[in-house]
C-alpha cells in the first residue's frame, strides 16, 4: 500500500501535542509534509517556548507516523517559532519586544518579583529570548534577585542604555541607576515618567518576551502600563487566604476595565512541605485561586510552594529555576512558564507590520 499525504494527516490528527493539548494538525503546527514513495518527511513547528521537550516531541511523532503501513524513512525537524501578538487598540509592539506580559499583584509580599523572575528565567530555559523589566519605582527588587546589585547599564550612543545581562535575561531595573539605601521619593507623574523611559529607551536586543515586573496596587504605574505599554497580557499572582484573594480580584478587574487580557492566575505559597518529616500543610488556606479563576473564567496557571530554598537562592542572587534546577520548585516554574507562553500563543497575532504605510499626497 502506498504512503499518501492523508495517511500521514490521518495519523497527526490522532497526536495530541503534550502542552496545547491538541492535535498538530488544528493547530497548523504540522509544516510541509512531504511524500517521496515510502519515505515521509515534515516540520512541527511551535508557537511557544518548549526546548525540554523538543526530543520528545520529535519521537512521538516519529512513532506515530511508524504506524503506517509501509512506511519507510520518517524524518522530522521540531522547532519553535515566537511572534508578536496584538495589544491594546491603538498601540503597536515596541521595537525589540514581540510580547509584553505584566506580572501583577493587588498587593505586596505575595511573592510577585519572586514568581516574575523565575518565570523570566524558566522562558530563557525553554529556549526564548527574555527580557526583564523591573517597573517597581518605589522598591526595586530585581538586581538584588538576578545577583547585578551595584552594576550599571551602559550606554553606546547616549540616548538609550543597553540592559543588564544574568543568566542568559536582559535586564533593566531603576535599582541600577540609584544607591540600594535611596528613597525613591517621587509623586505618580515622575515614576510613570521613570517607567516609560526605563522601558522605551533601554535597546532590548530581539526579545521574545519581556516580564514587567510590576509594583503591587492599581495606581499610577498600573494606569501608565495599559495607555502607553503595548501589553500582550497579565498574569496575577496571589496567595490563597481571602485577604489576597480579596486584592488579587481588584488587580484582575482593573486590567480587565484597561483592556489588557488576564493570561492566568498563579497562586504562590500554596502549600508548606516539612523539610524534617515530609508533612504537607496549607497554611495560607487551600483552593482560593481555582475558585478565583472559576468566578472569572482565566486560566489557573500553576501552584507554588512555600519553601525557605525559594527566598534563600533568590536573596543569593540565583533563583530557583538556575539555582537549583532539577529542584520540584524549578520544575512548577517551567510548567507555568510554558502554560504562560502557550496563552500568549493562543492570542491574535499583531499584523501591523504586515501593512505598508499609506501616504496620501496632492500632486
Amino acid at each position: 500500500m502506498a504512503v499518501t499525504i492523508e495517511a500521514v494527516q490521518a495519523a497527526l490528527k490522532d497526536l495530541i501535542d503534550p502542552n496545547t493539548e491538541k492535535d498538530y494538525l488544528s493547530t497548523r503546527s504540522a509544516k510541509n509534509i512531504k511524500v517521496e514513495g515510502a519515505d515521509v518527511s515534515l516540520e512541527i513547528e511551535l508557537g511557544y517556548p518548549a526546548k525540554t521537550q523538543l526530543d520528545e516531541i520529535r519521537r512521538a511523532v516519529i512513532e506515530k507516523l511508524r504506524t503506517i503501513a509501509g512506511i519507510g524513512n520518517v524524518s522530522v525537524n521540531v522547532s519553535v517559532k515566537i511572534v508578536a501578538h496584538t495589544v491594546q487598540r491603538g498601540l503597536k509592539p515596541l521595537p525589540g519586544v514581540k510580547n509584553i506580559i505584566a506580572v501583577a499583584s493587588g498587593k505586596g509580599g505575595v511573592g510577585k518579583s519572586t514568581t516574575a523572575v523565575n518565570l523570566a528565567l524558566a522562558l530563557a530555559q525553554e529556549g526564548a529570548t527574555v527580557g526583564l523589566l523591573d517597573a517597581d519605582i518605589y522598591g526595586p527588587s530585581q538586581p538584588q534577585m538576578l545577583g547585578l546589585a551595584g552594576q550599571k547599564p551602559e550606554s553606546e550612543d547616549g540616548k538609550t542604555m543597553d540592559p543588564l545581562r544574568a543568566h542568559g535575561l536582559q535586564a533593566m531595573s531603576i535599582g541600577f541607576m540609584i544607591d540600594i539605601d535611596s528613597p525613591m521619593v517621587w509623586r505618580g507623574p515622575m515614576v510613570t515618567q521613570a517607567l516609560e523611559q526605563l522601558l522605551k529607551q533601554t535597546s532590548w536586543d530581539d526579545v521574545d518576551y519581556l516580564i514587567v515586573d510590576m509594583p503591587p496596587g492599581t495606581g499610577d504605574t498600573q494606569l501608565t502600563l495599559a495607555q502607553k505599554v503595548p501589553v500582550t497580557g497579565a498574569v496575577i499572582v496571589t496567595t490563597p487566604q481571602d485577604i489576597a484573594l480579596i486584592d488579587a480580584r481588584k488587580g484582575l478587574k482593573m486590567f480587565e476595565k484597561v483592556g489588557i487580557p488576564i493570561l492566568g492566575l498563579v497562586e504562590n505559597m500554596s502549600i508548606h512541605i516539612c523539610s524534617q518529616c515530609g508533612h504537607e500543610e496549607h497554611i495560607f488556606g487551600h483552593g482560593g485561586g481555582q475558585q478565583m479563576c472559576q468566578d472569572y473564567g482565566t486560566e489557573f496557571l500553576g501552584a507554588l510552594p512555600l519553601e525557605l530554598s525559594i527566598r534563600e537562592l533568590t536573596d543569593a542572587g540565583t533563583p530557583t529555576v538556575v539555582g537549583a534546577p532539577d529542584s520540584r520548585a524549578a520544575e512548577i516554574y517551567r510548567t507555568i512558564a510554558r502554560r504562560l507562553a502557550l496563552k500568549v500563543a493562543e492570542r491574535s497575532r499583531d499584523m501591523s507590520a504586515k501593512f505598508p504605510s499609506i501616504v496620501v499626497q496632492n500632486t
